[in-house]
């Protein structure tokens, strides 16, 4: 007699649960409040992979609140230098992150 594995994984049915997850793990931060913390989070995570090393040496401290990062950097020229290229920063964060949180950048 042959079994019937009604056992065996569906991939659709995969597909649709993890479609559910993503959904209740945003109804989850939403409902918590957690958005701000983990899109800081997610903030200061980019700026390490984005400017790499060299610029992650100068920067003392890092800030995010509604939208505008303020970043602490130890050298004037280094502060002078990004300045320059806020937007183009403001752009690859963006990117980086797949979201457009990043509205501001404020170095001191």
């Amino acid at each position: 007699m042959k079994k019937n594995n009604t056992n065996k994984p569906n991939p659709n049915r995969r597909l649709r649960e993890e479609a559910g997850m993503s959904e209740l793990l945003q109804l989850f931060r939403e409902a918590n409040n957690l958005d701000d913390g983990l899109n800081e989070f997610d903030v200061y995570n980019a700026w390490k992979q984005v400017l790499g090393p060299g610029i992650r040496s100068y920067t003392l401290d890092l800030m995010f609140k509604k939208g505008i990062l303020n970043v602490k950097l130890s050298s004037s020229i280094v502060r002078d230098d990004l300045s320059h290229g806020k937007q183009k920063i403001i752009q690859m964060l963006n990117e980086f992150l797949n979201r457009e949180i990043i509205k501001d950048i404020r170095f001191f």
